[in-house]
């Protein structure tokens, strides 16, 4: 008779066969999911990069496009202050007059579109992150530190100085 607490050979060998595979299952779905948990981590860090890039090339796209717009304004100004001297001058001929009001009228238009004001000088309170003196009085007449005269409008894009207002400073 067998007995039958006994586990037969072939049983006997199931068993310790069966307990190996266990373990070494149990820690290849460990590592697995250390390396899923890994992969998960590195994706969401890529993810992350890319934004941050993607915020960054936005940005550096609208500097770029404020710098074009500040030089080509600043390419603008000499004309513009001819055209000022021009209509400082005393003209018999009216048309002549009339055709350089409409060209200053219409760099206006165009500063304003683009966003660029002038600077106002004339009577204000000298601040020498917007204004350049080039001469300095002693009047008893204006205020301490007030601008007396322009020589040079100034003009700003934004908060972006493009040029400074070139003014006389009294006292």
């Amino acid at each position: 008779m067998e007995d039958k607490t006994k586990p037969s050979p072939a049983e006997e060998m199931e068993t310790p066969v069966a307990e190996e595979i266990d373990q070494p299952e149990a820690d290849l779905v460990a590592a697995l999911e250390q390396e899923l948990a890994a992969e998960k981590e590195r994706c969401l860090r890529l993810a992350a990069e890319y934004d941050n890039y993607r915020k960054r090339s936005q940005k550096e796209r609208e500097g770029l496009y404020a710098d074009v717009k500040s030089n080509v304004v600043q390419a603008l100004l000499p004309v513009y202050d001819n055209l000022e001297r021009a209509l400082a001058q005393e003209s018999t001929d009216e048309a002549l007059y009339k055709g350089l009001e409409m060209t200053m009228s219409q760099f206006h238009e165009v500063f304003e579109k683009l966003g660029v004001t002038k600077i106002p000088a004339l009577g204000e309170k000298f601040d020498p992150v917007i204004h350049n003196a080039v001469l300095h009085i002693q009047d008893e007449a204006y205020g301490e530190n007030e601008i007396v005269e322009q020589f040079q409008t100034g003009f700003q894009l934004g908060d972006k100085i493009i040029r400074h207002s070139m003014v006389k400073v009294a006292n």
